[in-house]
């Protein structure tokens, strides 16, 4: 009677713990180019002056979220790390510079899967712009500066399986 017992109230704890997990996001599978500038222009008027990043979603479908990153020029970005999920960028609109590589700064952790700073010594430096393509492998410190205005990405993150034999 006893085990009967804590396993119901076993199966009560999971269900409530279960029911209290947020849902996952409904699927976003189409974004138009219309609705793609109408986001920008949103970004624009919607980014606060000391907000370095406004990000929202373009596409989604549990696990993957592709956002629209508005980063503007002057504004000290945090530098990360992610451990688990390499980035994958494609600049929209605008240019600037990538840092990727070399040591990250005042490196403190904000998950158990990331890390942030406020710099990077040394890496590699190439310039950015409209139609660029950038991978930016997990581990790997990166930061957008030296912007131009404003740079306007699409990011997407993804796991990176170790390669199979």
């Amino acid at each position: 009677m006893r085990h009967l017992l804590f396993g119901l109230i076993f199966i009560a704890l999971a269900q409530t713990a279960r029911a209290q997990q947020a849902p996952a996001p409904a699927p976003k599978l189409f974004t138009s180019a219309g609705d793609l500038t109408a986001m920008i222009a949103k970004a624009k008027s919607d980014r606060k002056p000391d907000q370095p990043n406004f990000a929202q979603p373009i596409l989604q479908l549990a696990p993957y979220l592709v956002q629209l990153e508005y980063r503007v020029a002057g504004i000290n970005a945090i530098t990360s790390v992610h451990g688990r999920d390499a980035g994958m960028f494609f600049v929209v609109t605008g240019s600037g510079t990538i840092v990727t590589g070399g040591k990250l700064r005042e490196k403190r952790r904000t998950n158990a899967d990331n890390l942030s700073g406020w710099g990077i010594d040394g890496g590699a430096r190439p310039k950015v712009g409209k139609c660029d393509f950038i991978i930016v492998p997990e581990g790997t410190p990166h930061w957008f500066g030296e912007i131009d205005g404003a740079l306007v990405l699409m990011s997407l993150h993804l796991p990176h399986a170790a390669a199979t034999r």
